[in-house]
């Protein structure tokens, strides 16, 4: 289930494909920057800069897209920075909801709201699009910053080093242009490229994109054997991993059989598995993933996919060596 405001009103719906039976992921609304703390260029104070408990990020456990937010905050040691609230696991007619009844949501922990849509009329109260994870807050505007989560991963990056005396990079200069390469390949073909298949509603539409999925898979795997290093760039772990990992970890256990992605599993791959244990392994990203809210999103929120509902037990060891 699902839906999208339309100037202010919240509208249901029921299918997630456009006419022709394909999958297609809308363009996120609100794209500031957070800048760091100081004057601009021109002498100006920014809109939107740094500083401690002056953000909120709204996530889900569940969500990829939110769990590249999560990581990066704890990699980059914001978690006395910015503040969180998290959504229930499932999202029903009413969209993302702040309920606290499920372990690990933690309702909202500025206004009480109950849904994330009212978060975003809050923001702007005529908008009109869909209501996603993850979104930074401004507290003191009172305002919506940014909701997409390739930017909130850079802006934690870097903007908020002067805080918190963290300087590790995960997007450097000299390896910009091959982060921005994989990345490309990877969203189109991975990280969407599992809804791709999932909500096609015409048998083409599923299989060019699970053709599509696999043939990327299996390009990641030759580049991993080829990099003799934990990461995407051997020992340096970069944005591009984050980026790949949160689709990765979810894959067995969720879109493997929820969206028919049932080729091979993570865990057939040699490399890949051993990719996804290794960060699995980190502390900072470890923490991030609750597979309890993960399983319990998609197999109860999508009931055109699972009309019964029914969260399945499996699988025992989603991690190799875990």
């Amino acid at each position: 289930m699902g839906g999208r405001l339309i100037r202010g009103q919240w509208h249901s719906e029921e299918s997630f494909a456009d006419k022709d039976g394909s999958f297609r992921r809308e363009e996120t609304s609100f794209r500031d920057w957070v800048e760091a703390p100081g004057k601009t260029s021109d002498g100006q104070t920014p809109q939107f800069m740094a500083e401690k408990d002056r953000y909120h990020l709204y996530v889900s456990h569940a969500c990829p897209w939110a769990h590249r937010a999560m990581i990066m905050r704890n990699l980059k040691g914001l978690q006395d920075i910015i503040g969180v609230s998290v959504v229930h696991p499932y999202m029903l007619d009413l969209g993302w909801s702040l309920d606290d009844d499920f372990m690990g949501a933690t309702g909202d922990q500025l206004y009480g709201l109950k849904h994330l849509s009212e978060l975003y009329v809050k923001a702007k109260e005529d908008y009109t699009g869909k209501v996603t994870v993850p979104v930074l807050w401004d507290k003191k505007n009172e305002t919506i910053v940014n909701n997409e989560s390739a930017e909130l991963i850079r802006i934690f990056n870097e903007r908020f080093n002067s805080l918190t005396g963290n300087v590790d990079d995960y997007y450097p200069e000299e390896l910009r242009s091959e982060i921005d390469n994989i990345n490309e390949r990877v969203y189109h073909n991975i990280n969407n490229g599992v809804y791709k298949a999932g909500f096609a509603e015409n048998q083409q539409a599923y299989e060019d994109s699970v053709r599509s999925l696999f043939d990327a898979l299996d390009w990641v795997e030759d580049h991993l054997s080829q990099t003799k290093g934990k990461y995407l760039f051997g020992e340096r772990l970069t944005e591009a991993d984050i980026r790949l990992f949160t689709t990765l970890i979810r894959f067995d256990a969720v879109y493997y059989t929820h969206f028919k992605c049932n080729v091979k599993r993570i865990k057939d791959y040699p490399h890949l598995s051993d990719y996804v244990a290794n960060l699995y392994a980190m502390e900072a990203i470890k923490s991030t993933i609750h597979f309890d809210h993960i399983k319990h999103h998609y197999f109860y929120s999508h009931q055109s996919i699972n009309p019964f509902r029914i969260v399945p037990l499996g699988p025992e060891t989603p991690v190799k060596g875990f």
